[in-house]
């Protein structure tokens, strides 16, 4: 309870707070890459239920499906705008929404498209008793994650075989272990590696 209370009232104040930089940017992406300035792809949550999750677009629409999907490894069709939005962080301000709709949290596993918890199931079922969240230690490690990827032969069997594992064992260290200073912590150290490093 003191969580949920916490995520909406720092997620509501938050919005609050930074609609002046959302705006710009929205209008930014309008009239730099063009069309709707969000993205909205569907995501796995807590128990299994699918959300939308909401992001800044960052990318050109796909050559074929016409769709801002994007595979593992794949920076082609990442906009300069969007590379500028990813390394800031800026990208992930509107999941403050998901926050207050109670799809997410502000500390938590970060969620995956469907076809990633389809590997190593079991390891998702312990993920998935707790809320998504923006942020968590694997954010942090894993930062530079598509710099990582793109310079692989085989981004996918890398993300499936080397990075997911970590991420998975992360993830449920937090569900084994969160705690409200826990996630503070967390907080302090995203902010410390994305504005301070």
């Amino acid at each position: 309870m003191v969580k949920r209370i916490f995520d909406m009232v720092f997620a509501g104040l938050g919005l609050i707070a930074l609609s002046p930089v959302l705006l710009v940017v929205a209008l930014l992406i309008m009239v730099v890459d063009g069309g709707n300035p969000f993205f909205v792809q569907q995501r796995i949550g807590q128990n299994g239920r699918p959300f939308l999750l909401i992001k800044m677009k960052t990318m050109k629409p796909g050559p074929v499906s016409g769709k801002n999907d994007f595979e593992a490894g794949d920076t082609s069709r990442i906009t300069p705008l969007g590379k500028m939005l990813r390394k800031t962080k800026l990208d992930e301000l509107p999941q403050l929404i998901n926050v207050l709709k109670g799809d997410m949290s502000l500390v938590g596993p970060r969620p995956e498209v469907k076809k990633w918890t389809m590997v190593y199931p079991e390891k998702w079922e312990i993920v998935h008793r707790v809320k998504p969240g923006i942020t968590d230690n694997a954010s942090i490690v894993f930062r530079n994650e598509e710099e990582l990827l793109a310079g692989t032969m085989h981004p996918d069997s890398t993300y499936r075989n080397d990075i997911l594992p970590q991420k998975l064992d992360m993830y449920t260290d937090y569900v084994y272990n969160r705690s409200f200073s826990g996630d503070m912590k967390i907080i302090f150290k995203t902010i410390k590696s994305v504005w301070l490093d």
